[in-house]
């Protein structure tokens, strides 16, 4: 084989690598939010794909380009992300909350590793039907822990008496 064809042998095989890994991430982020509410016991509907960054409207089908992969002129072997919403409405009145949390998923050798946002990183067989509990515990407990920190920050006194602002005219 002559260096050329070494050269067209080696680009090949990145093609045919970085297209396994965007279909198979593809179908792991859609296998996620079609089986997350299942796991949450919440109507279909509340669960999106969208984007993992930036501004987001859940009622908006992004399809595609809900992934990181769309922002890209050619499809590159890296790890994918993309975003999960779960809408909930409020119990008090008419309004709901949107989650968003980010996913990164890479595949290696034969399983994907799944990043969801800062918890540890979970991994998943490559043929992961019926195996995606694992992905949905982790998508809970980092929608969980948003809302932990931010009532340990509201309720913790060291910031009783800490700098504040008066409204306007007091």
């Amino acid at each position: 084989m002559t260096p050329y064809e070494q050269l067209q042998t080696a680009i090949r095989d990145y093609g045919d690598a970085a297209m396994g890994n965007f279909l198979r991430c593809r179908a792991l982020g859609q296998a996620v939010v079609e089986g997350l509410p299942d796991y949450l016991k919440c109507p279909p509907a509340h669960v999106k794909l969208v984007p993992p960054a930036g501004p987001f409207d859940p009622a908006k089908a992004y399809g595609d380009k809900a992934f990181s992969y769309n922002e890209n002129a050619v499809i590159r072997l890296e790890p994918i992300s993309l975003g999960v919403c779960v809408i909930v409405p409020n119990t008090d009145d008419s309004g709901s909350l949107w989650l968003r949390t980010g996913l990164r998923v890479e595949v290696t050798g034969e399983t994907f590793d799944i990043f969801v946002a800062n918890q540890p990183m979970v991994q998943v067989p490559l043929e992961f039907t019926g195996q995606l509990t694992p992905v949905y515990e982790t998508i809970h407990a980092e929608l969980m822990a948003v809302f932990r920190k931010d009532l340990q920050r509201f309720t913790d006194e060291r910031y009783a008496g800490g700098i504040g602002f008066l409204p306007p005219g007091m």
